[in-house]
């Protein structure tokens, strides 16, 4: 049953929007219009036009850029100077969808190898693999929205986008700029629904692929589900490790792993979480951070002062002051943060040495905390840098190429960073989680790849 949701701040609570969500019926019906534009060759877009879509919507972000931004820290609760980070993305990333359709290209493949193959010429051509559905997450409401629908409208596949129920603002408003850009309604359809109903939506045999951002239990779950044929995409979350080494310039070190680790208070799939520091710099290393912890401004993420907003529910703020009493307890020195300050505000958090089986050390905490760890050799650094079933990106911070070197060969990760944090990232290089932490690879160009298949041509002489 469809019903008018209520999208509230999530610093003040109060509601700065509804949306209706969508019915199994409604779905049931933007599922038989995609599928049967899919099945439709005629009715395929050229990509001449995808190209204009895609260049208009632009255009239109650009130009309400204040507004995109201001949607994104009202609903999300991301800091506005960062919201206004995340636009620029999420344009850069349509425009970069744009190039990518020109590279949209196939192959010869040589066919007189054997004799078996002589007198023949091949080629291949990238085709939409059909209908897209994604399932999104809140923490960057716009531009992850941009990494799943925009890549389909270039690869010329339908799609249907269900936004995380918490921020669907920024999602309906992109829709609905691709809408006004002159791409037809039924080519992307707006879909917030209910987890049950997005359920039935993602395992319809009517899928050609599925794009999920969220949690791991979530999206394995669903991808066993999902019908014979459906390919999918997952991104999930890590507990991101950071090694530093002996000679590291801390004093250089300490902004990149605050941006890294309290960047949206900690709700980044690779944000900082993990550092490991050698026995006689790890106290050093652990009181500057707290210092330059608890020097940032928490508050409403609408206000431009703001280092770090809200946690995007109440119920978050619980978990979080749950995992870190429960590591103090265990032993954990507390050198900043540790407190609530609010309904929907947790400190900035550094703890030194937390136990190893504590909920901190052994889980992603998608929160302000921060957990600094003391190692005694470089081996025992990497042992527990990679003792977790999650791997996404790590970084490494040192003056020396064979520490950074080995580090790069021996971190179990898809990206680490070398003197810079584990949340770095640009748009168009590959992004992806090894093992719990995901599956295929994001990034623009290679979403595209993933939502298109090859056909090839054998013409015999």
């Amino acid at each position: 049953m469809s019903r008018t949701l209520d999208v509230v701040n999530p610093y003040s609570l109060e509601r700065i929007g509804s949306v209706e969500t969508r019915s199994w019926l409604d779905i049931d019906t933007m599922l038989g219009v995609a599928h049967g534009l899919f099945r439709n060759r005629d009715s395929w877009l050229p990509a001449f036009k995808r190209i204009d879509v895609l260049k208009k919507t632009a255009t239109l972000m650009a130009q309400r850029f204040e507004e995109l931004a201001l949607l994104i820290a009202s609903e999300g609760g991301k800091p506005l100077v960062d919201a206004r980070v995340e636009v620029k993305r999420a344009i850069d990333g349509v425009e970069l969808c744009v190039h990518e359709i020109g590279q949209m290209a196939g192959k010869e493949i040589p066919m007189d190898l054997t004799e078996a193959g002589s007198g023949r010429i091949a080629f291949t051509q990238r085709e939409p693999i059909g209908v897209v559905v994604a399932a999104s997450a809140f923490n960057h409401p716009l531009n992850l929205i941009v990494h799943q629908v925009a890549p389909a409208v270039a690869a010329g596949c339908p799609v249907l986008v269900k936004p995380a129920l918490d921020t669907p603002l920024s999602c309906r408003t992109f829709v609905g700029m691709l809408h006004e850009a002159g791409l037809p309604k039924e080519w992307c359809h707006f879909a917030a629904c209910e987890n049950d109903v997005a359920e039935t939506m993602i395992t319809d045999p009517r899928v050609g692929f599925f794009s999920f951002i969220g949690s791991a239990r979530v999206g394995w779950m669903l991808r066993s589900k999902l019908a014979p044929g459906t390919r999918c995409a997952l991104e999930h979350g890590g507990a991101a490790p950071v090694i530093v080494d002996e000679n590291a310039d801390i004093d250089a070190m300490i902004p990149s792993l605050v941006k890294g680790g309290f960047y949206h208070s900690g709700q980044v799939c690779v944000s900082v979480q993990r550092v490991f520091a050698p026995q006689a710099i790890a106290d050093d290393v652990a009181q500057k951070l707290a210092e330059a912890a608890s020097a940032l401004k928490v508050g409403d993420a609408t206000n431009p002062s703001v280092d770090c907003g809200p946690l995007i529910r109440p119920a978050e703020v619980d978990r979080v002051a749950q995992w870190v009493d429960e590591a103090v307890q265990g032993g954990a020195r507390l050198l900043a943060g540790g407190k609530r300050l609010g309904e929907t505000t947790y400190a900035p958090t550094v703890l030194l040495n937390p136990p190893q089986d504590a909920r901190v050390s052994m889980m992603e905490i998608f929160g302000p905390v921060v957990c600094i760890y003391s190692y005694d050799t470089m081996e025992a650094a990497f042992q527990a840098a990679n003792d977790l079933p999650f791997a996404f990106q790590a970084a490494v911070f040192t003056k020396s190429l064979d520490v950074a070197m080995e580090a790069v060969q021996r971190l179990d990760a898809t990206a680490v960073m070398v003197n810079d944090h584990s949340a770095f990232r640009v748009d168009w290089m590959p992004f992806a989680g090894r093992r719990q932490s995901g599956y295929n690879t994001g990034g623009i160009g290679y979403t595209i790849h993933d939502m298109t298949q090859d056909k090839m041509a054998v013409i015999k002489l």
